[in-house]
């Protein structure tokens, strides 16, 4: 029988409910370990496949947390705007018992490493799904970043931040930065620079071979980074974060119930003519 792990943030009562409420249920498929996502570590067992219910963020952390451990993830949507789950709550069963069946496929998707540098030292390392993004933490002041894209000097931003987005991410911060929407199979990164002072500084999509750097120039404005929106590092004078694709890979479900350009017609509203109500 399958091993699988089930997470969620069990401290809210309606993924709490829907966990436990399936559980005796999904003991007829597989052996099922329930971990609770404000653990910071995930138990190292073998298991044949991660169940995450809840939002993007949710998927997100178990993303990162079983990077290493190279076992397919498939989300259950219990969230607002779900762009990651591939499993709608009315469905959960349905779909469920279809992947318990092995009617699924695995699609491999990017995955960043993050490092700050810091006086020649490494003093923070990690993942990232979605982004990674340098802004200012406090200050409502503009603030100067110096990009370098595989040592050459690329170009000096004097805006609000600068993210650094994977193809998966595109339809995250660096969309309501002003970012082009890319299919997830790319192999590429986005910069999009957060409300540049000059306009001609525009989104950039490069290979996601390349390795990138960023030196915060401004010293008087409190400054940090932050991964996936969920991990914060302030950052100190004359560090530098170097962002490259990872040497590994997370491996999503795709049981065929949802397109990437079906995901995009319902969430941004592609599916026609805007309804704008009666007068």
């Amino acid at each position: 029988m399958k091993k699988i792990l089930v997470s969620g943030d069990l401290s809210k009562n309606k993924i709490h409910d829907m966990i436990f409420g399936l559980k005796p249920w999904l003991d007829k498929y597989a052996v099922t370990d329930i971990v609770d996502l404000s653990q910071e570590e995930i138990p190292k067992e073998k298991y044949e496949m991660a169940v995450v219910f809840g939002g993007d963020g949710a998927i997100l952390s178990t993303c990162r947390k079983l990077a290493r451990n190279q076992i397919p993830i498939v989300g259950v949507h219990m969230g607002r705007f779900g762009f990651l789950a591939e499993i709608m709550e009315q469905d959960v069963c349905k779909s469920l018992e279809k992947v318990f069946s092995g009617n699924y496929k695995i699609r491999k998707r990017m995955l960043l490493r993050c490092r700050i540098k810091r006086a020649d030292k490494i003093v923070h390392e990690s993942f990232g799904v979605n982004d990674v993004v340098i802004s200012r933490s406090s200050l409502s002041r503009l603030i100067s970043i110096k990009l370098l894209i595989d040592g050459e000097d690329v170009a000096t931003y004097r805006a609000d931040g600068l993210i650094i987005s994977t193809p998966l991410g595109s339809t995250a911060h660096s969309l309501s930065a002003g970012g082009p929407l890319l299919t997830p199979d790319l192999n590429a990164f986005i910069i999009v620079p957060i409300c540049p002072h000059t306009l001609t500084n525009r989104p950039l999509v490069i290979s996601g071979d390349t390795k990138i750097e960023m030196e915060p120039l401004s010293q008087a404005v409190s400054i940090g980074t932050t991964v996936d929106g969920q991990i914060y590092t302030e950052l100190e004078s004359g560090d530098k974060v170097m962002v490259e694709r990872s040497d590994i890979e997370i491996q999503m479900v795709d049981t065929g119930a949802r397109t990437f350009y079906g995901v995009l017609r319902e969430k941004l509203s592609w599916g026609g003519q805007m309804n704008y109500g009666r007068n």
